[in-house]
């Protein structure tokens, strides 16, 4: 079987494997073919999510993921390259301190129900892979796009019933946030933890105007659109 790695080039190699996940036959290539081969590994159980790439333009976890004759890897998007499949996060982990997305606040002796608990646990299985990043296509065009990866985090402390700061959270988000994503749902394609940014952008942007905010795009013409689609003026 043969796969394609983008390097510095396009490099083709050719394995003697069937069935197996990315990541086992990126090891065979390192350990069998070529040593130089750098890509992220670590749990092998789709937990970390360190092993994300790009496969024929998709976002995928390599631990994951069954090979396929012909496919094209690739390292993950809107990323520096520090070499082959590796790329710097830094700067996507960078915007969740520019919004503050954790708990600012320590309220105590706040009971949570059943329903308040289970309100924010999907966005709390984050595996930080940076999949939603790669794939958000507003970051080729706005390189400050706070983006999905952030913005699901900053929902996720913003509906906590605990966090008593949830107005300077979104506050800050009206800026290279949450009116600037396109809601194409891209980042909620290739989730392996199915969670939906793009559900919970437009949760932050129903809470924005509760709390006086609208899209300022809207501003621009005149009127707008209310949340059933229909126009208003």
């Amino acid at each position: 079987m043969k796969i394609n790695i983008k390097r510095d080039t396009v490099v083709e190699y050719e394995v003697q494997m069937q069935n197996r996940t990315l990541l086992e036959v990126l090891n065979e290539i390192k350990t069998k073919i070529d040593p130089t081969l750098a890509y992220n590994s670590g749990c092998r159980s789709s937990v970390c999510g360190s092993c994300a790439v790009r496969v024929n333009g998709k976002e995928v976890l390599a631990c994951a993921y069954h090979v396929q004759e012909g496919d094209l890897i690739e390292p993950l998007k809107n990323s520096e390259v520090v070499r082959d499949l590796v790329v710097n996060m830094d700067k996507a982990y960078s915007f969740n301190t520019k919004a503050k997305a954790w708990q600012s606040t320590c309220t105590e002796n706040v009971s949570l129900s059943y329903e308040e608990q289970k309100l924010n646990e999907l966005q709390s299985n984050c595996i930080l892979c940076g999949s939603c990043y790669s794939a958000c296509p507003v970051y080729a065009v706005n390189s400050e796009f706070l983006g999905p990866f952030t913005l699901t985090r900053v929902w996720r402390y913003v509906s906590d019933k605990r966090e008593t700061d949830a107005q300077e959270k979104i506050d800050f988000i009206q800026t290279n946030g949450v009116w600037d994503c396109t809601l194409c749902n891209e980042c909620t394609l290739v989730c392996p933890q199915g969670i939906s940014s793009k559900a919970d952008i437009e949760k932050l942007r129903a809470k924005s105007a509760m709390l006086g905010y609208m899209d300022p795009n809207f501003g621009n013409f005149g009127g707008g659109f209310g949340f059933d689609g229909s126009p208003s003026f």
